[in-house]
């Protein structure tokens, strides 16, 4: 941890084995999942619990362990193991606190992939990584070459490997209008399989050819088209949906609506780069519109500076956003379909 952590301990009365055990969870999985959400370090001995961490969230460490050991407990006051439902809603319920210090987000948040360490690269890149992993929906807003799409498959990939989730589950708007599969050659899979080439590089890249192909036969890692994932549930999955500003208001809500327990979602975009038709507001900028609000979701939003491709690409999104400000548009559709 690092100089400007804190501890303290607790003990958890009436001292009990089989509650101790059950409150841990297998292989102390709850408490791994409390430390990742909280950014803390949790050690234990008997009913001796002690927490690290930043003074916030250690404190609220300490009120979600006491309120989970109580939950050992049925209403006949035997003991009864917490599931992961019960351990999340819990986090939920009292832990809201922003991560704050940009330089320890980016020494905390390096990401495991078998290409090696996977880390932000500046300022927006570490706060976005911070917020993915401390929030269960994350949007990463901004122009190409940001590294919004790359680092969301870094943290599903770490997500997936270290256990956090069973499966990565890649999805984004197939075609430009109305995701018309059924013209394009070949079976579910091949027809999405080039919108979702940038996905399957990121992959390629972090776990191997072998390993992807071996993931996607055993449906660890699944090809969800957007148009096909209305009535489902994801639960123990780490979801991406990538272009979302081709999705349409219905497709975004039905989408963030598919969400279960012990699932994340990150969902990426350039509200700049609206190819839906003339007459369809994006669903990404009213997501931005309607959701901003909601503590439990983290905005990420990135800009020219962010961009970390050939120095080139910089200049060419810097050139673009200083005309699109000198000469904004005045046809664009409006929420309803009307023009402004």
């Amino acid at each position: 941890m690092n100089s400007d952590s804190s501890s303290i301990e607790l003990q958890l009365e009436p001292a009990d084995h089989r509650r101790l055990t059950l409150l841990c969870g297998p292989y102390d999985d709850n408490l791994q999942h409390l430390e990742r959400r909280l950014l803390v370090q949790i050690s234990h001995r008997a009913n001796l619990v002690r927490i690290e961490g930043p003074e916030p969230n250690i404190d609220a460490a300490a009120l979600i362990i006491r309120e989970l050991y109580q939950l050992t407990l049925n209403a006949q006051q035997q003991p009864q193991a917490i599931s992961p439902e019960q351990v999340h809603l819990t986090i939920s319920e009292h832990f809201d606190i922003q991560y704050q210090g940009q330089e320890g987000t980016q020494r905390e948040f390096a990401l495991k992939t078998k290409k090696g360490l996977i880390k932000p690269r500046n300022p927006n890149q570490a706060a976005y990584v911070a917020n993915v992993l401390q929030h269960d929906v994350s949007f990463g807003i901004g122009p190409a070459g940001t590294g919004k799409t790359y680092l969301a498959v870094a943290c599903a990939v770490d997500a997936l490997e270290s256990g956090q989730v069973k499966r990565i589950v890649l999805t984004r708007p197939a075609v430009e209008a109305g995701e018309k599969l059924g013209f394009l050659p070949g079976d579910l899979a091949q027809k999405v399989d080039p919108y979702l080439r940038p996905l399957y590089d990121a992959l390629f890249e972090m776990l191997g050819f072998e390993k992807v192909e071996k993931y996607l036969e055993r449906g660890v890692i699944e090809i969800a088209p957007l148009a096909y994932m209305r009535g489902r549930t994801l639960n123990d999955a780490f979801i991406i949906l990538d272009e979302s500003q081709n999705t349409t208001i219905e497709q975004m809500k039905m989408f963030l609506t598919r969400i279960g327990f012990s699932a994340k979602a990150v969902i990426t975009g350039d509200v700049t780069q609206v190819d839906l038709p003339r007459g369809q507001y994006s669903g990404l900028k009213h997501a931005i519109d309607v959701l901003s609000a909601v503590p439990e979701i983290s905005f990420n939003f990135f800009n020219a500076k962010d961009v970390v491709r050939h120095p080139i690409v910089q200049r060419i999104v810097m050139a673009y956003e200083a005309y699109e400000a000198a000469h904004p548009k005045t046809d664009e559709p409006t929420r309803n379909g009307s023009r402004r």
